[in-house]
């Protein structure tokens, strides 16, 4: 009775660490996106995308060239633009509620476009769908609507 209560305990143990351990390895791709431009060309790609973005009724609040910002400080790495998108209605849902705004760190909605050593042109953004899982209120709608939305923008550019 003794040996096979330890022996449980022992397989209860090991197999929170097993999930530990996968969990570490899987969570990131899981909550950041990428995947592969259709365009060969870095500039075509933002073009293509921006005029998605305007196509769809949401609003480009900036882009950070990140690429120039670092050339400021002396560094060389290839293009890299990020971009920042907001849909008003959406943003207000969230943002005209005091307990909503809690997710307001993770606004507006970020899309990055970059090269990599491959030459191939990738666009990543954080899996808001799957996090919206995780929130309570109106968050998930909200969060499931826009990710919902930002992929139909960025079909655009996808293979």
């Amino acid at each position: 009775m003794k040996k096979s209560v330890l022996t449980g305990i022992l397989g209860f143990v090991i197999g929170i660490l097993f999930t530990g351990i996968v969990m570490y390895q899987v969570a990131p791709g899981m909550m950041i996106l990428e995947d592969e431009s259709k365009f060969s060309s870095f500039d075509e790609t933002v073009m293509m995308f921006e005029e998605s973005v305007i196509k769809h009724d949401w609003k480009l609040i900036t882009t950070h060239d990140l690429q120039k910002s670092m050339a400021k400080f002396g560094k060389d790495v290839k293009a890299v633009k990020v971009f920042e998108l907001c849909h008003p209605d959406h943003a207000g849902r969230i943002l005209e509620k005091n307990g909503e705004r809690i997710v307001s760190s993770l606004m507006p909605c970020r899309i990055a476009i970059y090269e990599k050593d491959d030459g191939k042109i990738y666009v990543s953004r954080m899996n808001s769908g799957m996090m919206a899982g995780a929130m309570d209120g109106i968050i998930p709608e909200v969060m499931e609507e826009a990710a919902s939305q930002n992929e139909d923008i960025l079909n655009a550019i996808l293979n």
